[in-house]
């Protein structure tokens, strides 16, 4: 979605690329400018040890005569203050090019006195309305008739939602479920999907069909067939036929869609789809809001949808109609296999998975209803990180194979859930050890001196993680709805992609760290910074996890 900017904010509240912005624009410009950005983050942990901004030697040569940097415009960049960019503590040029080191201590200080602030997306959508339609879920009967694409594209638009909705967006989920098998089977991956709401879809679809026997497009199957004729279209409830090239070729101003797109025989089943939709746009609209309808569905079924879309388009001339885009999701393929697999059963098969897995590495002590819950959040993680970590408009394969799903791989859902729970040890063991008077309790933040954070990995992960977070947010809900035709791509890998590089750079730096030191008072400081920026991880960790709908673990 187009974002403006978020009315709250925090005085010294940091953002990476509003200091991208105000370091760019501390360059000239000129005939001989870089195009694009000059600065650059870094983020290896060997940059980082010197540096965290750079502006590197060959876009230097662009603007200055030999690459050689004025020294006022040093100082200049040394000195910067603005709103959103954190002190600076030196600028310098060197071999790599023009570099900025931050005053790390003030911004540990800074970040972890205000961790709420950077959990928050970074922009707003606030006040707009946008209905998802899953059309895979139009017409499904159970879960064995829901293909793996299927899956994947309920997945994508379920965090789709998620996301939206942390920048403000009013979502609205379509269709509304009924079948009971279903909806067991989505609260089962921790989906919370709208059933079972009393709606007027019968009188809906009789107002269409009538809308439609008015349409100078469509053509009574009926009157038109004669006895000779196939009766095929009949069998199938088929009530009369659009003819869409023609409505295309009426309104110029369609574009993206597949010019192959005609006759188009409308079935019952088209008319509920419709109804649905109607019925979303009458109950969370009115005369002063308009709303956006964005079609979440699989490529196998994109060309079917454009019908659906044109349809809609000929009888309600609304703006939602007018704004309909398509977030098209790429193909699953499983590799060795030569039958279908369904979602059933490849949720079944995810589960033993895991639970052999964890019986591997926990023995004995996997069994009653506290481990059941945790497999079956494991099995969430594990599914929608697989489902979810390539972006939608890409192929993902998927191999069924035992291998495939473990508690060990560091780019599962399991290692994501791993950490978390390594979190919730680590304090409660601290919680344990105040009780029993070997530390003292957790002090003011106020009263913490930051500057004992000097482990690499430290910075590491406020630099790169915690600080970041809020645009990475808004980055997960950015969705160009002004782009031409109508297909839309989002950015619903995000969050998967940046789970996984946190847990790595987490798990790293928690192996290699003691964090809960020996009792002695000289050490407390260092190990409440620590523990602060430790919660700060967590903190983290949990609020992408609810963009994913996966409860965190306290223990595994």
């Amino acid at each position: 979605m187009e974002t403006g900017s978020r009315a709250e904010s925090v005085v010294g509240c940091f953002r990476l690329s509003e200091a991208l912005r105000v370091l760019n624009a501390s360059l000239p410009t000129g005939p001989r400018s870089h195009h694009g950005s000059v600065w650059f983050k870094e983020s290896r942990s060997r940059k980082l040890r010197s540096r965290d901004f750079v502006a590197p030697r060959e876009a230097l040569q662009a603007l200055f005569s030999q690459g050689q940097v004025h020294e006022n415009i040093i100082d200049g960049v040394t000195h910067l203050k603005a709103p959103g960019v954190p002190p600076i503590q030196s600028c310098k040029q060197t071999e790599a090019g023009l570099v900025v080191q931050l005053e790390r201590p003030a911004v540990f200080q800074q970040v972890l006195t205000h961790i709420p602030y950077y959990l928050k997306s970074s922009s707003s959508s606030s006040g707009q309305n946008v209905i998802l339609n899953c059309v895979p879920l139009h017409g499904c009967r159970s879960p064995e008739s829901l293909r793996l694409s299927h899956l994947r594209t309920i997945l994508i638009a379920d965090h789709l939602a998620a996301v939206l909705r942390a920048e403000g967006v009013k979502v609205h989920l379509v269709p509304v479920l009924h079948d009971e098998e279903i909806k067991h089977f989505l609260r089962r991956l921790k989906i919370d999907w709208p059933a079972d709401v009393a709606s007027s879809v019968p009188d809906t679809i009789l107002s269409l069909k009538q809308n439609l026997l008015e349409c100078i497009y469509a053509e009574d199957i009926e009157a038109e067939m004669g006895p000779q004729q196939d009766q095929k279209m009949l069998k199938t409830n088929a009530f009369c036929r659009v003819r869409l090239k023609e409505f295309m070729e009426k309104h110029q101003n369609l574009e993206g869609y597949d010019p192959n797109l005609d006759v188009f025989p409308v079935l019952e089943g088209n008319l509920r789809h419709l109804a649905e939709l109607q019925r979303a746009v009458a109950e969370h609209t009115s005369t002063t809001e308009s709303c956006r309808v964005i079609h979440v569905v699989t490529c196998e079924e994109e060309f079917q949808q454009q019908k659906m879309d044109l349809l809609w388009r000929m009888v309600d001339t609304g703006l939602h109609t007018a704004s309909q885009k398509h977030l098209v999701c790429g193909p699953v393929k499983v590799l060795s296999c030569v039958s279908p697999v369904d979602a059933s059963h490849y949720f079944q098969l995810r589960r033993s998975q895991m639970h052999k897995a964890s019986v591997m590495k926990y023995g004995d002590l996997v069994q009653g209803s506290s481990w059941d819950e945790i497999i079956g959040i494991l099995t969430s993680a594990a599914i929608r990180f697989e489902m979810l970590a390539t972006a939608h408009r890409s192929q993902i394969n998927i191999s069924m194979e035992d291998a495939a799903i473990s508690t060990k791989g560091t780019k599962g859902g399991a290692f994501m859930m791993y950490n978390c729970a390594r979190l919730a040890t680590l304090f409660e063991s601290y919680h344990s050890a105040v009780h029993q008077g070997l530390y003292a309790a957790f002090p003011p933040i106020s009263e913490l001196n930051f500057s004992s954070l000097q482990e690499e990995g430290e910075w590491l992960l406020l630099f790169n993680y915690i600080i970041p977070f809020s645009e990475v947010l808004s980055q997960s809900a950015q969705i160009l709805m002004s782009s031409k035709g109508i297909r839309i791509t989002a950015n619903t890998e995000v969050i998967c992609k940046f789970l996984v590089n946190l847990s790595m750079d987490f798990s790293s730096y928690y192996n290699r760290v003691h964090i809960l030191g020996e009792s002695l008072p000289h050490l407390f400081n260092q190990m409440f910074a620590r523990l602060q920026l430790m919660k700060a991880v967590q903190e983290v960790f949990h609020s992408a996890l609810a963009t994913l709908h996966i409860p965190p673990l306290n223990q595994i």
